[in-house]
C-alpha cells in the first residue's frame, strides 16, 4: 500500500482588531477584546475596521525559511507521528503556520482556508501546523480540523527547524525538502508570491490573495516569543 494515499485522503477538500492577546493558556478568542465569533473559533473579518494596520508596502520583506531536516518529525492530529521525509514521498508540502494563542494567527483562519482550499487535487498536501497540543488544535481549529490535514507542534520544533521569526506563516516545500517560498506575517503580496510557486511547480491555478473580506496587511508575532 502506498504510504502516501491515506495520508492523502481527506485532508485536501474542494474548494479585524483590538490589542494582541498574550500567551496565558488561552486562545485568542477567549479574551473578552478580541472580536471573534462562533464556537469553532473562526475569525470574522471586519469590513473597514483593522486597528494597528499598516500598508502592505511598509511591511518588511520576508525571508525565506530555512531548509528543514528530513528528520524533522510532524506529528498529525489524529495520526502517529513520522518525519519529514515521510510527507514529501510524492507530494509537496504547503504549510500554514499559525499560533492559536495570538490575535494574528485568530484573525487570517478564514483567508488561510481559503488559500488552501484552492489546491485542491494539486500534487501538494495543504496543511495547518499549529503551535498547541491535539486537544487545543481540536479547540481552535473547530471544523477545519477535520477539513484540513492538521500537524501539532507544541514546543515548536518544527517552527525553529524552518528558522520562522514571525507567524502566522505560509511555507511551501518541496519534495526535494527545500522549502521554495516562504511568507511571514500578513503580507499579501508575500502569501501570493508563495502561492504563485506552488501553482507554478504543481501546474494549478493559483488563488487571488487578497481576495475580498481579507485582512489588511498587518506583522505578525514572533514565532519564539
Amino acid at each position: 500500500m502506498s504510504l502516501d494515499d491515506p495520508l492523502r485522503t481527506g485532508h485536501q477538500t474542494s474548494r479585524i482588531h483590538p490589542q494582541t492577546a498574550e500567551r496565558s493558556g488561552r486562545f485568542a478568542d477567549q479574551d473578552s477584546l478580541i472580536c471573534t465569533r462562533g464556537s469553532c473559533h473562526i475569525s470574522q473579518t471586519f469590513y473597514g475596521v483593522h486597528f494597528g494596520q499598516l500598508s502592505e508596502g511598509a511591511l518588511p520583506s520576508h525571508l525565506v525559511a530555512t531548509n528543514p531536516s528530513a528528520n524533522l518529525v510532524l506529528a498529525p492530529l489524529g495520526g502517529d507521528p513520522r518525519p519529514l521525509e515521510d510527507w514529501v514521498t510524492t507530494f509537496h508540502l504547503a504549510s500554514v503556520v499559525l499560533d492559536p494563542y495570538t490575535n494574528e494567527s485568530a484573525w487570517l483562519l478564514t483567508t488561510a482556508a481559503r488559500i488552501l482550499r484552492e489546491f485542491k487535487g494539486a500534487a501538494v498536501r495543504v496543511n495547518l501546523l499549529v503551535t498547541c497540543a491535539p486537544e487545543q488544535a481540536k479547540e481552535y481549529l473547530g471544523p477545519l480540523a477535520d477539513e484540513f490535514l492538521v500537524f501539532c507542534d507544541p514546543d515548536r520544533v518544527a517552527v525553529k527547524e524552518l528558522g520562522l521569526e514571525s507567524l502566522p506563516a505560509f511555507v511551501f516545500i518541496r519534495s526535494d525538502l527545500t522549502v521554495a517560498a516562504s511568507a511571514e506575517g500578513w503580507n499579501p503580496s508575500a502569501w501570493r508570491a508563495v502561492a504563485e510557486a506552488i501553482a507554478t511547480t504543481t501546474a494549478w491555478s493559483k488563488p487571488t490573495i487578497p481576495a475580498p473580506g481579507d485582512p489588511a496587511a498587518y506583522n505578525g508575532t514572533p514565532a519564539l516569543g
